[in-house]
């Protein structure tokens, strides 16, 4: 009994004869037992066992095998001391050396579930997971994984694998978000053919087509694969443009890529490596690192699963001398499955579950057969169990252990490295929440992420050849094939590209714009120009870019719009001709009428100019009228005179000079005003006779879509998209149209006639087409006026009577007449308060000359508006010197004609 006990406790031998022989003699002593797994443990309590049993699988003699291996022995020991957790079961870990082998892990499985075990810790190997999980699902075993990086092990076909390391989606997701960074666009991938392999570079490859990249090439080597095979292959790399390298590989066979490569000259200057975290495992291992591995990777990144720092590590670390400050992530990710699996299983106990197993239906023991398959028995609480493992929440050396929804452990980071040296240096870390950052992770779970505490620009970085500056990452290989690039065959505008009987095959504008940009490149660029169309008629210009995004063609020049639904597929350089689409429309001369003389001003300003004329010569003639003999008369004479001298000033002939000092104010003002006019007049008829006016039918964009007019456009252009897609034009409005020739003869015949009204199309097109008339418009000053009537607002359609008028309206010159009216109602202000003055005085003067009868006093008061009128009337002078008089003069003024009849009486 202490025999077989002992076997079980200890590590198995990798010799498989031993291990065959021991499984079968346990299946054995536990099957005829049946009650091992339910024992009373040492507390009395029924519902616990003395003991619980785990299994764990992975490669004693690997890389990541000599560091868990003692990491999961640490944990088993610190969990069976620990009072507060399993309280009196003890957990035993049944240890199987998987032996590197896919099919030696499969068997080694298979005999440790045989064992009765009620969860399983590993493996290390993607590969023997894929194989293992099915076995685990059947039995309802949980397969609690530290190492098993594979992303399709999340799969739902797989509900029983828990994956208690990170998963490489996301490593995979940080290698994309630093070649996007260093704005690299196409790489390599080089990694071993297996499911690890696979399934990571597939992630990649994934994380890559987010950004815009993607791998060009992926670069397979067998598992095991001898050194002439990984030179082989890195040969055939070596001879591709790409120069920059992710290796996802395993970490005992890592280093031999590494080797062949330094012998073949890729790790100097222009070579980018970028290796997974298989290589900090390796490095992080005190066995490999050694100078030799430094002098290998010089320059290399890397990437380490993120711990932070803490108090349960630095007392871990304190008790485990082969864990140093920097120990392998693995090995404390294995440490951590331990005390998972403790937590599961002690929930899982205290809810009151038994462990017990039972026969499985789907396996009967085969007669003559060896394989004795009826030793493997079914966990009857496994899902009970499960759910415990997915629930459990605890804080781990390796940092808080929980799980997502997705499966995955919350808060994937990792560190960016950088080895250079004699060791590594951190450049920066990325996590799922901030992306590339130089602050490290656990710093921002706690805060907001903002400007002053995230910054995506990683440290500076020593690239192999021991240079600072970041490679370009791709080279002109000599074997490399030549960029093909995509030239429209247009049967029309042959000016921008067409076809050619020289070496090229290909010229035009386009085409020497590309070769004078090539030409300042300094490397060589191999070119070969391939025709796009049938030479019927200009191709579709979104077929041209569609066979550049689907990698048919390198690149594509030519005389190509940049429009959002191209920008979305491909870059475009920057442009360098002015672009925009452009309504042509023919346009008929406007002869001049014999009232073209009226045009100058509109209706409006005209009236306007006839009642402040007749304003003004009334202002004048109140302020002169007193003072000024001109202004003084028979009444019809007084209105003609007022007409006269109010017309008269517009061409500053009248003859009546202004003696008062008002007068000549709003008479200065006025002038003023007169000139502004007369000038403005001047100039705006000038204009109207001696410029050519043309008008067309077609005001503008929202006219012509108002109309049923045909609208022409050219074959292969984006704008018969834009008419139907944007605008919603009726397609059988749109006429399409191949040539210059075509142009003009669909705009002759208009469009009742089989021709169009107007043509929509680009405007380097339009000036082609328009080139000879441009020239004339230009020589004779038409051209800036049809700019500016077309090209210049920002309206989309113009007003007839606005801006395609060239009246001037009252808008121009209401400033001026505000001013004039200003004038004249402060002068008139003035004059009045003056009246008002010497009116009062005069009264008074009246009443003590004649303190006679009452009816008298009244009728002197001047109070009726007659009398009033009469005063105003007066000559200044003749109210002057009524004013000198003395009271008691024999003599008295006589005021109106009311006042002198009462004082003759």
């Amino acid at each position: 009994m202490d025999g077989v006990k002992n076997a079980i406790l200890s590590p198995w031998s990798s010799e498989m004869g031993y291990a065959h022989f021991a499984a079968l003699l346990l299946c054995a002593f536990m099957f005829a037992s049946g009650t091992t797994a339910a024992n009373q443990n040492s507390t009395g309590d029924p519902a616990r066992p003395a003991e619980v049993r785990i299994g764990a699988l992975f490669t004693f003699d690997s890389v990541i095998g000599k560091a868990v291996k003692p990491a999961i022995e640490l944990a088993v020991a610190h969990v069976n001391s620990d009072p507060s957790i399993l309280r009196g079961t003890k957990l035993s870990v049944l240890m199987q050396d998987t032996n590197c082998s896919g099919f030696v892990g499969t068997v080694e499985a298979l005999q440790l579930l045989a064992q009765d075990v009620i969860a399983v810790l590993g493996p290390q190997s993607s590969a023997v997971a894929h194989v293992i999980c099915h076995a685990v699902n059947e039995l309802h075993v949980p397969l609690i994984s530290f190492a098993a990086t594979d992303p399709t092990l999340s799969s739902l076909e797989y509900p029983y694998f828990v994956r208690a390391t990170q998963s490489d989606y996301y490593q995979m997701d940080a290698i994309a978000s630093i070649i996007s960074q260093y704005q690299w666009k196409q790489v390599i991938a080089i990694h071993v053919d297996d499911d690890y392999g696979r399934g990571g570079i597939m992630a990649l490859g994934d994380a890559l087509a987010k950004r815009k990249c993607k791998i060009v090439y992926k670069a397979k080597l067998p598992p095991g694969a001898a050194n002439t095979t990984i030179e082989n292959i890195l040969m055939q790399v070596n001879e591709m443009e790409s120069r920059v390298y992710v290796i996802h590989v395993n970490p005992d066979s890592g280093l031999d890529v590494f080797s062949a490569a330094k012998s073949l000259g890729m790790m100097s200057s222009g070579y980018v490596w970028i290796a997974t975290d298989w290589l900090s495992a390796l490095m992080d291992s005190s066995v490999h690192g050694s100078t030799d591995v430094m002098e290998l990777t010089q320059g290399v990144l890397v990437l380490r699963q993120h711990v932070a720092d803490s108090d349960s590590q630095k007392a871990l670390l304190s008790k485990w001398n082969n864990l140093t400050r920097n120990g392998s992530a693995y090995s404390m990710r294995a440490y951590d499955s331990v005390w998972l699996a403790a937590h599961a299983v002690e929930r899982f106990l205290s809810e009151g579950n038994a462990i017990s197993f039972s026969a499985d239906p789907n396996l009967r023991a085969t007669k003559g057969s060896n394989l004795q398959l009826d030793s493997l028995r079914i966990f009857n609480n496994g899902n009970k169990l499960l759910e415990n493992v997915w629930s459990v929440n605890f804080s781990g050396v390796s940092g808080p252990v929980q799980f997502t929804l997705d499966r995955n452990l919350i808060h994937p980071a990792y560190d960016i490295l950088n080895i250079g040296g004699t060791g590594l240096r951190t450049i920066g870390y990325w996590s799922n929440i901030s992306g590339l950052s130089v602050v490290a992770p656990e710093q921002l779970y706690s805060s907001a992420l903002n400007s002053s505490t995230n910054n995506v620009q990683l440290h500076s970085v020593i690239w192999p050849g021991q240079i600072s500056q970041k490679p370009r990452g791709w080279e002109f290989s000599y074997h490399g094939k030549s960029m093909r690039i995509g030239v429209p065959l247009r049967t029309s505008y042959k000016e921008f590209v067409t076809q050619d009987k020289g070496p090229d095959g290909v010229k035009g504008f386009a085409v020497d714009v590309f070769k004078a940009a090539i030409s300042l490149l300094p490397y060589p660029v191999s070119c070969n120009f391939v025709l796009f169309g049938d030479g019927l008629k200009n191709p579709s210009y979104s077929d041209l870019v569609q066979k550049v995004s689907e990698n048919y063609f390198d690149a594509a020049i030519g005389d190509i719009a940049i429009v959002t639904d191209r920008t979305r597929l491909v870059d475009f350089t920057q442009p360098y001709i002015e672009s925009g689409l452009i309504i042509v429309a023919p346009a008929k001369e406007v002869e001049s009428n014999a009232w073209a003389f009226l045009k100058p001003f509109t209706f409006q300003m005209w009236c306007v100019l006839g009642v402040i004329f007749l304003f003004v010569g009334a202002v004048v003639w109140v302020l002169e009228h007193r003072t000024n003999t001109e202004f003084r008369g028979p009444p019809r004479q007084q209105i003609m005179t007022v007409c006269w001298f109010s017309f008269s000033t517009m061409f500053f002939a009248h003859r009546e000079n202004t003696v008062s000092a008002l007068g000549r104010f709003v008479l200065l003002i006025w002038l003023f005003v007169v000139l502004i006019i007369n000038s403005s007049y001047t100039a705006s008829l000038t204009s109207l006779l001696t410029v050519q006016e043309l008008t067309s039918g077609i005001q503008g964009l929202d006219s012509l879509i108002s109309s049923s007019s045909a609208i022409g456009y050219q074959v292969g252009s984006f704008s018969r998209n834009y008419l139907v897609d944007e605008l919603n034009i009726a397609e059988s409005r749109l006429v399409p149209l191949n040539s210059p020739s075509d142009y003009a003869r669909a705009l002759e015949l208009g469009s009742g006639n089989g021709g169009v009204a107007a043509i929509i199309d680009e405007l380097p097109y339009v000036e082609i087409f328009l080139s000879k008339a441009i020239l004339t418009l230009s020589e004779n000053g038409n051209l800036q006026r049809i700019h500016d009537e077309w090209l210049s607002g920002t309206e989309c359609s113009a007003d007839n009577n606005g801006a395609a008028s060239n009246s001037l309206s009252l808008s121009s010159f209401w400033g001026l007449f505000l001013i004039c009216g200003l004038a004249c109602l402060i002068a008139l202000v003035i004059f009045f308060l003056r009246i008002y003055c010497q009116y009062s005085r005069y009264s008074n003067q009246v009443e003590v000359q004649y303190p006679e009868p009452e009816i008298v006093s009244r009728s002197a008061r001047l109070t009726t508006i007659k009398s009033l009128i009469s005063f105003v009337d007066k000559k200044e002078e003749e109210v002057k010197n009524a004013l000198k008089q003395r009271p008691n003069g024999s003599q008295h003024p006589s005021i109106g004609s009311t006042a002198t009849e009462e004082q003759s009486t």
